[in-house]
C-alpha cells in the first residue's frame, strides 16, 4: 500500500484520540529512559510498522510514547540496523536483537 494511501489515517478523530491516550498513559519518552534520561514524549509511535495495515495502525499495543528526537533519529536507525542503539549502565546493548547477545 503506497504512503498516499493510508497517510489519511493520521488526520483521523481515531487516531488523535489514540495518540492523547498514549502520550497520557506515558508521558515520558520510552527509549530516553531506557538510559536514564527524563524527556517528555510529544509521538505516538507504532512499535512495529503498520505499513498501512488499519488494524496494526489502530492496535493500542503496537505503541510506545517517544520525543522527537528519539523518533526522527534513534528509532530510524534502529528500523535500519534491525537493533536499538545505545547501552546500560554496564556497557551491555539495550537491545536483545544486538549481535552480542
Amino acid at each position: 500500500m503506497a504512503k498516499a494511501d493510508w497517510h489519511h489515517l493520521y488526520n483521523t478523530k481515531r487516531w488523535k484520540a489514540l495518540r492523547l491516550y498514549q502520550l497520557g498513559i506515558e508521558p515520558l519518552c520510552r527509549l530516553c529512559k531506557q538510559v536514564d534520561r527524563i524527556t517528555a514524549a510529544t509521538v505516538a509511535d507504532h512499535v512495529i510498522p503498520h505499513k498501512g495495515d488499519v488494524v496494526l495502525f489502530f492496535d493500542e499495543a503496537n505503541l510506545q510514547s517517544l520525543c522527537k528526537t528519539c523518533h526522527d533519529v534513534t528509532k530510524s536507525r534502529q528500523e535500519h540496523r534491525g537493533y536499538q542503539q545505545g547501552c546500560d549502565a554496564n556497557g551491555m546493548p539495550l537491545d536483545a536483537k544486538h549481535h552480542w547477545h
